[in-house]
């Protein structure tokens, strides 16, 4: 499955500019939240924990859903830095083996609605690459982004209506036109063709802005008609309560 071997190679990715890090930067505040280095890591160590959990054990994660309580004596020791690292990237690479090896039309439970396997792991690679922006952000690191982000802007183009029903807002009309140009200089598209209303630009930009990793004033995509003004202003592709984008100049650079 595509979306595995690409989650896998996000991973290796972000193991690639951790290794460089110094022992005093693991520390640092990122821009997201201030959050630093070490939170972020060890946030997605937690979360493929959890997605292992979930494909190998649906019901067990259910009930750990319900009684985390009861669990909490089993979590692993946390770690920082370098061993932190070393024991996620690792951790990672394994999920992926797991991925593949499990039945590929499973529906597994999440803290929203069931996933497809499919999907569970596209989020994987959209969190995995949302954080890894943190840290060049912090670091000040031009990344080098493939054609492997189409699964980001995939899962950002799939969440539109989430985005409002997650803010109890009801979804408007129509479903924007979206045409996005691949770090290969590839044209990807999405719904149905619109010179009225669309989304238009960068894949990586419109992946930025979906993941909530730059505000829509920071990027130059081309906005037409009022569903896509509002959808960009406020898109959220990852799970949980309504989150807001961050102010202009924030984590750009």
């Amino acid at each position: 499955m595509q979306q595995i071997d690409d989650f896998r190679e996000e991973g290796t990715a972000l193991y690639e500019l951790l290794v460089e890090l110094k022992d005093d930067q693991w520390e640092l505040p990122t821009p997201f939240k201030s959050r630093t280095v070490n939170w972020v890591v060890q946030h997605l160590h937690d979360a493929d924990r959890w997605v292992l959990h979930s494909v190998t054990d649906p019901d067990g994660f259910r009930d750990w859903m319900q009684n985390r309580e009861k669990y909490r004596e089993s979590e692993p020791d946390p770690l920082e830095g370098r061993a932190l690292m070393d024991r996620w990237f690792e951790y990672q690479q394994n999920l992926c083996d797991e991925l593949e090896r499990v039945d590929p039309n499973i529906r597994a439970p999440w803290f929203g609605p069931d996933m497809g396997l499919r999907m569970m792991a596209t989020a994987r690679q959209m969190e995995t690459w949302s954080h890894g922006q943190d840290i060049y952000d912090l670091l000040h690191v031009k990344r080098v982004n493939t054609d492997r982000i189409r699964n980001i802007c995939h899962i950002g183009v799939a969440t539109y209506g989430w985005t409002f029903v997650n803010r109890k807002l009801e979804v408007p009309e129509p479903v924007p036109y979206v045409r996005l140009s691949a770090p290969s200089g590839a044209e990807w598209t999405w719904n149905d063709s619109s010179d009225d209303h669309f989304v238009a630009g960068s894949a990586v930009e419109f992946a930025h802005v979906v993941t909530q990793g730059r505000n829509i004033k920071e990027v130059k995509l081309d906005l037409r008609g009022d569903s896509a003004i509002r959808w960009m202003e406020i898109a959220q592709c990852f799970a949980g309560p309504p989150e807001t984008p961050p102010i202009p100049g924030i984590r750009g650079w």
